[in-house]
């Protein structure tokens, strides 16, 4: 018997067990590789898909963007009454007009996004028309609003012909209320369907062509001033047409836009309890940035703090391009898998957004510290507001990590429907803390306008304790 236990090909218990043990953890390791590469790829996947949206999203924002600088831009060509009244009017309009109807659109990312992902694609068509609605219906009180900027700014203190003039230049924007209203929800439309390169032709091009129009309407139409304010008008208009073209006749949007319908009068409250909270979210925060110029104004020496401010902010509001591409992208990512009952899929592009985020802050923070010293130049040959800016500078690097991170996190919110944890958020955030910090470190410490963006960067570090989970 012991012959046969050693006969050639004869294989003994021990032996048996041994191979199977050693296939079990070829087999074992095999899953983990393929586990862990098929991880990579669902990563990869998600990091493309998040570019793709993005990247387009970035150069649109930074389009629509020079459409109020270059206007701006123009006038003060004219004169310092002029530009005065112009930023005046343009912040006006911002506070009580652009913030609330961006706000307001917002509600799509969450409807249309999660309608997309269920593939309810006629439903994308019935939420746009009916943003567009309510979002027509608010204009008629701010358009109001904007007729009467002069009285308005006369009873805040405000310089009488800088009054006169803003309400000349704001009633020459009315128009653009109106498109700036309907513009939103095309975008949201395409946006929520990952259609985003017709937005993009569409703001470069009526960019372009906004450089023409206040050429021709603030130097010689006689128009002046309020020239510019009607090629805003006319630029928004454009786009609207373009995009409203788009969505008509492209093929894409066949299954999404089905013609007008009566289903569109319904439901509205539903729309409103995500559009209030919504309309919160985005108020409360670009009206932090107008009370910060305000305090800045109220400092020992206004004109170097505001001259500081307006340099540092407009500089924050360029690179903020950057993350709100992002946010957008994640926010449609979002609602999209959330939609088609994807929660995981959704935890996974909320991770990528945030790991980009993060990417983009320290690189963009580096660039913003290694040029601290020269680019006050680009705004004021005034050594004393270069020498301050250089000093602020550090400071909005490292505002500008973090808000990157509230903004992407703030897109997840809009994905998820959570717009009333963002609104509750963002009033403790910029009002319970940084704003009455940014006053404490101002006034009473006398940091001057360090301090505004000090209360800003404190501020922009709270965020929801489950928005990543």
């Amino acid at each position: 018997m012991e012959g046969e236990d050693h006969k050639p090909g004869a294989l003994s218990a021990t032996s048996i067990q041994v191979c199977e043990e050693n296939e079990l953890s070829i087999n074992g390791s095999d899953e983990g590789v393929h586990e862990k590469g098929s991880k990579r790829k669902e990563i990869l996947k998600e990091v493309k898909k998040q570019f793709w949206l993005a990247g387009p999203m970035i150069f649109a924002g930074l389009f629509l963007y020079f459409v109020q600088m270059v206007s701006v831009m123009f006038v003060g060509h004219l004169g310092k009454l002029y530009l005065s009244g112009a930023a005046m009017a343009t912040s006006m309009a911002t506070v009580v007009g652009f913030s609330l109807l961006l706000g307001l659109a917002g509600a799509l990312e969450t409807l249309s996004g999660q309608s997309y992902g269920a593939k309810e694609y006629h439903m994308i068509g019935i939420h746009m028309q009916r943003a567009m609605f309510v979002l027509l219906i608010v204009c008629i009180p701010l358009a109001v609003v904007l007729a009467n900027t002069r009285p308005i700014l006369i009873l805040v203190g405000q310089d009488v012909d800088i009054a006169a003039e803003a309400g000349r230049y704001a009633r020459f924007m009315i128009p653009s209320i109106f498109a700036f209203g309907l513009l939103q929800c095309l975008v949201k439309f395409l946006t929520t369907q990952n259609i985003v390169f017709p937005i993009v032709v569409s703001f470069g091009i009526s960019t372009l062509l906004h450089v023409l129009w206040c050429w021709v309407l603030v130097f010689k139409s006689g128009l002046g001033s309020r020239g510019a304010a009607l090629a805003n008008s006319i630029s928004y208009w454009i786009n609207v047409l373009l995009l409203a073209l788009y969505v008509k006749f492209s093929s894409s949007c066949s299954k999404t836009w089905t013609g007008f319908s009566r289903q569109a009068f319904r439901n509205i409250l539903t729309f409103l309890r995500l559009a209030i909270p919504s309309a919160v979210m985005v108020c409360m925060e670009m009206w932090s940035y107008e009370i910060m110029v305000f305090l800045c104004g109220r400092l020992p020496n206004p004109e170097l703090e505001t001259s500081m401010l307006s340099i540092i902010l407009n500089t924050a509001s360029t690179v903020w391009m950057i993350p709100c591409g992002l946010g957008s992208a994640v926010s449609t990512r979002v609602s999209n898998e959330l939609g088609a009952g994807h929660p995981k899929a959704a935890r996974l592009a909320v991770r990528v957004a945030v790991t980009m985020a993060i990417t983009q802050g320290v690189l963009v923070g580096l660039v913003i510290i290694l040029i601290r010293n020269i680019w006050g130049y680009a705004y004021s040959n005034d050594i004393e507001v270069v020498k301050y800016v250089a000093i602020v500078m550090p400071i909005l690097a490292g505002a500008n990590f973090l808000d990157g991170l509230q903004t992407v996190l703030s897109g997840n919110a809009r994905g998820c429907g959570w717009q009333k944890i963002g609104a509750y958020v963002n009033l403790g955030s910029y009002y319970l803390v940084g704003i009455p910090l940014a006053v404490v470190l101002g006034f009473v410490l006398h940091m001057g306008g360090k301090a505004e963006k000090a209360g800003e960067r404190v501020r922009d570090s709270i965020v929801p304790a489950d928005a990543v989970s």
